[in-house]
């Protein structure tokens, strides 16, 4: 969840907060270098995101200049985790779509996530059954050079 989220009255019990993205304090406002610097972002990637409205609504300076707030770097840590899912970024833009359109689409955006876990959980697995196959090969390996520096 992100700042950029209302919330209801009842609090959400995650296993494990989002750790806070680390930032000068006392500072809400980032140039895009500063941004790209924090988030490891280009500042191409910045404002495309902008243009495809993943990242809508970036406050400017008086000389047009875009100025990023710690609201927009939590909305870009969402976003930097939701793209580790491998979820396609057309369903990010809808995701942000949702978010803006306010509270009644709360369903829709849970059933998003929901079916980005699905597909999260399935690669786990196709991992994990990866991992048990370079281990068995590595163990396969690892025997066969103890056998032939025993011989």
């Amino acid at each position: 969840m992100t700042v950029t989220e209302t919330v209801p009255a009842r609090t959400d019990s995650c296993a494990t907060a989002p750790r806070a993205h680390p930032r000068p304090a006392g500072r809400d406002h980032y140039t895009i270098s500063e941004v790209a610097t924090h988030t490891g972002l280009t500042a191409y990637t910045l404002r495309w995101y902008e243009r495809i409205g993943l990242m809508p609504h970036v406050d400017r300076s008086h000389t047009g200049q875009r100025r990023f707030s710690n609201r927009d770097l939590d909305w870009l840590a969402f976003v930097g985790k939701l793209r580790l899912t491998g979820m396609p970024v057309a369903d990010m833009v809808r995701y942000a779509e949702l978010l803006r359109e306010g509270e009644h689409t709360f369903e829709e955006r849970q059933e998003l996530l929901e079916s980005t876990r699905r597909d999260v959980r399935a690669r786990i697995d196709e991992l994990r059954d990866t991992l048990a196959v370079l281990d068995y090969k590595i163990d396969f390996y690892a025997d066969a050079r103890r056998a032939s520096e025993r011989a």
